[in-house]
């Protein structure tokens, strides 16, 4: 009996995904302290290979040893199948745990979720999952061509490196990954758009989510048909790109360590590639740990958010973030009802943004206390460091290394919760609603 309940706890679909991605770390774990993934003597100590594979599985791009020198081929391969595997693997989960619950909320409401339901059903699972597969490696492989060309044209590298820097920073870059075999990672193509715009693009496609990009292929050219969940990420999307590049190019314009180098055309490759990786991108171009204040407090805002639901980006994601911007927009106007895009947005939905963006907010702050007290590094650096690895962004202010065991272990379970903690979260809430038989009587607290 009880083996048998312990068997239904684990299978329960909230828990699936965050039990894989922890078999995954475990197994990248184990490979990475292999002799053979290190590139010097010995083995890789055993917290350099936890973090790192939890950084790769979870697509963060955080890390304490230089990718390209520390790891052997062998070790290098490991780590972008660990990439691959996290970024398909979370496409995967989140569109099938979206899927079963709008089929459950269509069960119990086929009315009310009738215009908002997803175009998949519970029994097309394998279609959902060969659709992501073709599409991944459809905008992988299509970006990989694009850099191996460039990098075979224009930078004089062989086949071989060519192809294998095409492919690593192609797959990192649609799975958000923000692994790069380079030590400057992308600082040396800084201001070279054949190489920057293919990487943003795969960035943002992968981060927009699967749910989003398929809705967007079967209703292309008619957006009024578009759903509420599509139009809100694209309209979000847009609008946060819009606030990092000009938020970069205002705030280091002058800054001679970052953009204050380039001329006045020069400075908007770099603006708009530093503005979009913070959607959990990872990559840099620019030295992060030479921002300016006000600069990282805005980076700090965008990797909070992150992407759209369903994709490979991090953070509360832009949904919830910006279901919250209507609820507080429709109560300061009195309105009896939250609606986006003329469709009532139901109370349950706002609870569940509210709940996933509170437990993002004291997962942040409590990683940033613990750093505080474990390192002897500034808010700024610390606070940055928490919320790249909740965000599951990747960028680092250059301290990543420098931190004690006891801070990268804070690092680490912050980009395992970062990772899977909002879609099982949300899951788990969205699973459980149920209609009571009763209700007790309504009081109003003083608030404010």
């Amino acid at each position: 009996m009880r083996r048998t309940a312990l068997l239904g706890t684990l299978r329960h679909p909230a828990r699936i995904v965050p039990l894989g991605f922890l078999a995954a770390i475990a197994v990248g774990t184990g490979l990475l302290m292999l002799p053979v993934a290190r590139a010097g003597d010995g083995a890789a100590p055993p917290l350099t290979a936890l973090f790192t594979s939890t950084s790769a599985v979870s697509v963060t791009g955080l890390v304490t040893v230089d990718t390209g020198t520390y790891w052997t081929p062998f070790g290098q391969v490991v780590i972008l199948v660990l990439v691959q595997a996290g970024g398909f693997g979370i496409m995967t989960g989140a569109s099938l745990l979206g899927l079963l619950v709008a089929r459950r909320l269509r069960l119990r409401d086929k009315m009310a979720a009738a215009s908002e339901s997803k175009q998949l059903a519970l029994g097309d699972i394998r279609r959902v999952v060969v659709r992501i597969a073709a599409f991944t490696f459809a905008v992988e492989g299509a970006v990989a061509l694009v850099l191996f060309l460039r990098f075979k044209t224009g930078y004089g590298q062989g086949w071989g490196a060519s192809a294998w820097n095409a492919v690593y920073h192609s797959v990192s870059a649609f799975t958000n990954g923000g692994f790069s075999p380079h030590a400057d990672s992308l600082a040396r193509y800084v201001t070279d758009p054949l190489v920057c715009l293919p990487i943003v693009l795969a960035v943002i496609i992968g981060g927009i989510g699967f749910p989003v990009l398929a809705d967007l292929a079967r209703r292309r050219g008619s957006p009024a048909k578009w759903t509420v969940h599509t139009k809100l990420t694209v309209l979000a999307t847009a609008v946060l790109l819009f606030i990092g590049f000009a938020g970069y190019l205002a705030l280091e314009w002058d800054n001679p360590d970052t953009l204050g180098e380039y001329g006045v055309g020069g400075k908007l490759l770099p603006a708009f590639f530093s503005g979009a990786m913070p959607r959990t991108g990872g990559f840099s171009t620019i030295d992060t740990g030479a921002l300016r204040p006000e600069t990282l407090a805005v980076t700090d805002g965008l990797m909070f958010i992150g992407g759209g639901s369903g994709g490979t980006a991090g953070g509360v994601k832009v949904t919830t973030f910006f279901l919250l911007a209507f609820v507080i927009w429709a109560e300061v106007r009195g309105e009896p009802d939250v609606s986006v895009f003329k469709r009532r947005i139901g109370h349950t939905v706002q609870r569940q943004a509210l709940a996933v963006a509170l437990l993002g907010l004291a997962c942040a702050s409590t990683g940033t206390l613990l750093l505080l007290l474990f390192t002897d590094f500034g808010l700024d650096q610390v606070m940055f460091e928490a919320l790249s690895a909740f965000g599951t962004v990747g960028l680092s202010t250059g301290i990543t290394g420098d931190l004690n065991a006891a801070a990268q272990t804070v690092l680490v379970v912050l980009m395992y919760v970062g990772r899977v903690g909002t879609i099982a979260v949300a899951t788990a809430m969205a699973l459980r609603v149920r209609n009571r038989l009763y209700r007790y009587p309504e009081e109003r607290p003083i608030v404010g």
